[in-house]
């Protein structure tokens, strides 16, 4: 079979007035013409104030309370999770019971530990002094660009606050934001389709753009080679700038018909109504292909942990659950596991939206894995002795994650093993392999702990 160009098939290939669109919807049919394999997708939906293992563990599975991990067995507890009952804070999820896998024992202590672990979350380090090195979700964007290399969306314990820097990194001091203002994060990925002040705010953006690289060019003939070159460095960052802008006014059609409907809850000051935008907006992010990578940060990071769900009817603090507090006579475990629950509903709400989009000879979602974890590890003040984690998708077949629930060992153990094998394993799915990632457990020193967990990849 003769397959077009990608030169004459963008060029041939028109949806309206704009004459060719360099759509990444178009670019996908392309590639898939072509027999080219469909994005690797990863999504991070992280919750702060710590997970208790026994709210991510199945009904049917007890869990002897222990100071360390409760896997005593010596070995990798491997078990279908069809012959289990979800926990209640999981029952949203029920339907896709056959394409989870639950996490329990991984452990992080380089961490630290405490209220949160910030960066060192997603990256396996210490982060009480900031950003030490990349983070998981930031490699993962490396490895499989776009035109938004990586989306971060999220709240914190203020409605007033628009763009925090709290969970991921690009490298050491080189934080990358988290949106926090869902009507902000929709003028930036959509602002050529909006309307008002957000299509004004769009096109202002791109001339100045213009002009950034208009007198970037002009100064830089003026300099000898050796202050050339290195104001080169800056003129290729405002051209990408400039080319992403170019782009999304290219695509615009394609965003129109994926961008999500502005409602109220866009500028919402209740932070449900804030997250559930959120998700809205980062759904519509990824099947209008903007990007391949996804955060979604609920109240993560210090001092951003303190968040309320009063949405959800409960007033009260997450800081305050976490130290066992009450309300009205709700113990804090029924608290927790009420918000928790919501997180859930809201991660598979957005699994079904990417179920809903035919891809290759699937949908979106099998092409796709969404990672569940908190900012803290296993309690409000985690010690990181171990890291529960819930895993939905499979990421085009390359990984084993249909319903199973693995307990790794305990702390120390020769079968122990860390999150930073579990990054690792996202790395391998997306093409790219690697022994390390972040920092090295130096009490782990005797345990094989380089390259990815071989029981998740396929």
């Amino acid at each position: 079979m003769n397959f077009l160009t990608r030169r004459s098939f963008l060029h041939g290939t028109s949806l309206g007035a704009g004459g060719a669109l360099l759509a990444p919807v178009l670019q996908r049919v392309e590639a898939e013409s072509a027999g080219a394999p469909a994005p690797r997708r990863f999504v991070f939906v992280i919750e702060g104030n710590g997970v208790n293992p026994e709210q991510v563990q199945p009904k049917t599975l007890t869990r002897p309370r222990n100071a360390q991990n409760q896997n005593d067995a010596g070995g990798l507890v491997d078990l279908p999770l069809a012959q289990h009952e979800l926990p209640r804070a999981m029952e949203p999820l029920a339907e896709f019971k056959d394409r989870l896998t639950i996490i329990q024992g991984l452990s992080a202590r380089v961490c630290g530990g405490g209220h949160s672990n910030n960066y060192g979350a997603l990256g396996c380090y210490s982060s009480k002094k900031g950003a030490a090195g990349e983070t998981i979700d930031c490699a993962l964007a490396k490895a499989v660009p776009s035109l938004f290399p990586r989306v971060g969306l999220g709240i914190s314990d203020r409605a007033e606050h628009s763009i925090i820097y709290n969970i991921s990194a690009w490298g050491p001091d080189k934080a990358a934001p988290i949106q926090c203002r869902p009507d902000l994060a929709y003028n930036e990925l959509f602002g050529s389709v909006a309307q008002g002040v957000g299509r004004e705010e769009f096109v202002a953006r791109g001339n100045l753009l213009d002009f950034m690289v208009d007198d970037v060019k002009r100064v830089e003939r003026t300099l000898p080679a050796a202050e050339r070159e290195r104001l080169g460095s800056y003129l290729g960052a405002f051209e990408a700038m400039k080319d992403r802008h170019s782009r999304l006014n290219e695509i615009q059609n394609t965003l129109r018909a994926k961008a999500p409907v502005v409602t109220d809850k866009f500028r919402s000051e209740v932070e449900t109504d804030r997250l559930d935008a959120g998700f809205d907006i980062g759904a519509a992010a990824l099947t209008a292909g903007l990007t391949n990578v996804l955060v979604l940060a609920s109240g993560c990071g210090d001092p951003f942990f303190s968040v309320r769900f009063g949405g959800l009817g409960i007033p009260l603090d997450k800081h305050s659950i976490g130290h066992g507090k009450e309300l009205n006579g709700r113990p804090w475990d029924d608290l927790a596991i009420t918000i928790r629950r919501f997180h859930f509903e809201q991660m598979a709400r957005l699994a079904k939206k990417l179920q809903a989009i035919p891809e290759d000879r699937g949908t979106m979602l099998d092409n796709t894995v969404i990672v569940y974890l908190s900012d803290a590890a296993e309690h409000h003040h985690s010690r990181c002795w171990e890291w529960p984690m819930v895993l939905l998708g499979n990421c085009g077949g390359r990984l084993k994650t249909a319903g199973r629930f693995l307990n790794y060992p305990r702390y120390g153990h020769a079968a122990h093993r860390t999150t930073a094998n579990f990054y690792l394993t996202l790395l391998e799915a997306a093409g790219v392999h690697r022994d390390t990632f972040g920092l090295s457990d130096a009490n782990l020193k005797d345990l094989k702990l380089k390259g990815p967990l071989p029981e998740l990849l396929a």
